[in-house]
């Protein structure tokens, strides 16, 4: 990446993080940058993970970047997945040869036109916040410095979320950043299906996401039909 090019991308992260009146969209602001800059990059996103029911879209770059991240959700598995899980970056420059390590997400996203995905978790210390994850709809690596300049961006923005975090907590309350895609009915739909069918919360979000998978729809479609009445899973238990 050209200096001019990274300032741009430097000032997409820290600018807003700056200064809270501008933080709504912040998130698409970075992953926007992100593509412009990066000439190997076609799409950005950036996450906030928890177990593995937990995760928010904090922003994305496109709407095909934001359905290679419900992909994962859906499988549960997947680079981003594996790079929060492990604290470490995943680099697959070439999906269609790696798909035998992620079989349900790979599948879904090479059929939605994904060739490569870099995956870096967003962590300080012990501090594992999400992920930052580019995607490439041909197959090919980053460059050595798009790597790196890929792996500061994922840092930087975790100093940045962990600002706000700061932040919020001596205002007295949690971090609330806006989402591009919040997964809180899911939750809801869990602990309603866990109530009716007398199962665990884990074993309800399973058979959320078998059923989402099976009839191929993302698991947020399939919560809201149930939280809609619209379906009750109870013939997945047949």
């Amino acid at each position: 990446m050209k200096g001019r090019h990274r300032e741009l991308l430097w000032q997409a992260i820290a600018t807003p993080a700056e200064e809270p009146d501008r933080r709504d969209g912040w998130a698409e602001g970075v992953c926007v940058a992100c593509t412009q800059t990066m000439d190997q990059v076609d799409g950005a996103i950036l996450s906030l993970r928890g177990t593995g029911r937990s995760q928010e879209v904090l922003g994305a770059s496109a709407p095909w970047a934001t359905r290679l991240s419900e992909l994962q959700y859906t499988a549960g598995e997947g680079p981003g997945v594996e790079a929060f899980r492990a604290g470490s970056p995943v680099l697959v420059p070439d999906l269609a040869a790696d798909q035998v390590r992620w079989p349900g997400f790979a599948q879904s996203a090479l059929a939605a036109g994904l060739g490569a995905v870099f995956a870096f978790p967003l962590q300080f210390g012990a501090i594992r916040l999400g992920t930052f994850e580019l995607a490439r709809h041909r197959p090919g690596g980053l460059s050595s410095a798009e790597a790196k300049d890929a792996a500061l961006a994922a840092d930087l923005t975790t100093t940045a979320l962990l600002r706000h975090s700061r932040e919020a907590a001596r205002a007295g309350h949690e971090l609330a950043p806006r989402t591009m895609v919040s997964y809180q009915d899911v939750h809801v739909a869990t602990g309603m299906l866990a109530a009716r069918l007398g199962m665990s919360l884990d074993d309800a979000f399973t058979r959320l996401r078998a059923h989402a998978y099976t009839t191929n729809r993302s698991v947020l479609d399939v919560a809201r039909d149930v939280l809609e009445r619209r379906s009750t899973l109870e013939e997945s238990a047949e």
